[in-house]
């Protein structure tokens, strides 16, 4: 596969880089929540996205 559509590997880097950014922050009570919540909607557009994919196909809904 083409590395410019291998989103699952892109958005797993993208988490990691979010992380060792966010590990650069200065830890203050103010920054805690927000740092938080960057590192939480980071990891999750992977997690969103690997979820999508194995739905596919696969009758997972009912009507």
């Amino acid at each position: 596969m083409s590395k410019l559509f291998d989103l699952e590997e892109r958005t797993f880097q993208f988490a990691k880089d979010v992380y060792l950014l966010c590990k650069k922050i200065k830890n203050k009570y103010i920054t805690f929540e927000y740092v938080d919540q960057v590192i939480r909607a980071s990891s999750s557009i992977g997690a969103n996205y690997r979820e999508a994919n194995d739905a596919l196909g696969k009758k997972r809904f009912y009507i």
